[in-house]
């Protein structure tokens, strides 16, 4: 084992103070395989979400033993599972390749990456290490990342991962059940289950309770996405439309991915900076979604549409039924409190704000909307804020979710991230 360096702890400091200043957008091999990992693990549009939300389980697999194999190399902070023989002059590069790749194809039941996409893994590490002269440096890379691979892969074994759980389904007011046109579970509900990546325990933290049904909040919150987030809205504006569609109609934890990627390209950084990052946002949004996904089948509330098309059973003189509304965006197969989309972005931002230093970074995100129409859209932030208060917003501007809901989802994922931060990859 070698002890870190002094003099590159220091020097880390000083990369850092400087990260707000900006810096040419420039990819590296953390972020390439980033893009890599996301595209791999992400199921398509709003029905995919819940993959989408298991595989932030994955991607921390995947960064978590890509930032301890670049740490043994670079010295600068705790390991994430345990200190790993190297040397300074090994290929950092290499050692995030072959971390990257084991981690994603040779995880035991698997990562669920399909079987076609792994020429393509394949293809790209080959790639990576083929543009490394050969020599002891990229040997020695290849072997730390073979090894912090090998770790991840023996701690995660018998993590609750791929299980048959499936949410709780009901009949009765208030209690959630499959939203048409697609009347499907999630069936990724395992992920409630799934020992957390820092939290001790996901019982640590807990969303509030909903607005009872006949409560006053709760009937305002009803008026509001009834208004707003319903496919023939007259309330609607047309940016937020654009939003709602922007979260909604693509995998928002792969629109996160693309933000997490823009970030660290605009800000720039070390690839040992990288690495830190990368590792603490997918640990803290999975451990916030482990913590949502808990939360979800303690509440197990009905989404919006149904809520809305059975308003004379909820008990409340002030709400009111409209048995053929639909919501803008098909919800997602499973319940709805907390919001899974608004904890992630609530635990994004606390990470991002904590490395950062602070909230002012402007920065974009780019996704393809539409399969039918592939024309990228962008959405520009002045914030990193600016972007957890859209998804909140534009979660009730779809028509699936109460804004109490993405509300606490947010605060939910923020306090799950600020916990985290302050007790790994320090």
């Amino acid at each position: 084992m070698r002890a870190p360096r002094a003099r590159r702890a220091v020097l880390g400091l000083v990369v850092l103070s400087t990260l707000a200043v900006g810096a040419p957008a420039r990819a590296d091999t953390v972020t390439a395989w980033n893009a890599i990992a996301s595209t791999a693990l992400q199921g398509p549009g709003p029905q995919g979400a819940g993959q989408g939300a298991a595989s932030m389980a994955h991607m921390a697999m995947v960064h978590g033993a890509v930032y301890d194999a670049v740490n043994a190399i670079d010295g600068g902070h705790e390991p994430y599972l345990g200190s790993l023989d190297a040397q300074p002059w090994y290929s950092q590069d290499a050692a995030v390749a072959t971390a990257a790749y084991r981690v994603l194809v040779d995880s035991v039941p698997g990562l669920g990456v399909p079987a076609a996409g792994l020429p393509a893994i394949a293809a790209a590490r080959k790639a990576s290490l083929d543009a490394i002269p050969d020599g002891p440096a990229k040997a020695g890379g290849i072997a730390t990342g073979e090894a912090a691979a090998a770790a991840m892969i023996a701690a995660r074994a018998g993590d609750h991962r791929f299980t048959s759980f499936l949410f709780s389904t009901g009949t009765l007011a208030g209690q959630w059940r499959p939203v048409a046109p697609s009347i499907v579970i999630d069936p990724f509900s395992w992920l409630k289950d799934v020992t957390p990546f820092v939290l001790p325990s996901a019982e640590l933290f807990q969303s509030r309770a909903q607005h009872g049904l006949t409560t006053r909040a709760y009937a305002a919150d009803f008026a509001e996405v009834k208004a707003i987030g319903s496919t023939a809205s007259t309330t609607r504006s047309d940016d937020q439309t654009a939003a709602a569609k922007f979260w909604g109609l693509t995998n928002g934890t792969a629109s996160w991915s693309s933000i997490f990627r823009s970030v660290a390209q605009g800000q720039g950084g070390t690839l040992a900076d990288h690495a830190r990052l990368f590792a603490q946002l997918y640990a803290n949004t999975a451990d916030a979604l482990i913590v949502t996904w808990g939360d979800k089948e303690r509440y197990s509330a009905w989404r919006p549409q149904t809520a809305i098309r059975a308003a004379a059973t909820d008990g409340n003189p002030a709400t009111e039924a409209d048995p053929g509304w639909t919501s803008l965006i098909t919800a997602p197969p499973y319940p709805e409190h907390p919001s899974g989309l608004s904890a992630v972005s609530g635990a994004a931002v606390e990470t991002l704000q904590h490395f950062y230093g602070t909230d002012e970074v402007s920065f974009a995100g780019t996704t393809v909307v539409t399969p039918a129409s592939p024309v990228p859209v962008t959405r520009h932030y002045a914030s990193f804020s600016q972007a957890v208060d859209e998804v909140v917003g534009a979660r009730v501007w779809s028509g699936v979710h109460f804004r109490f809901s993405d509300e606490e989802g947010a605060k939910l994922g923020r306090r799950v991230a600020h916990w985290d931060s302050r007790h790994a990859f320090r």
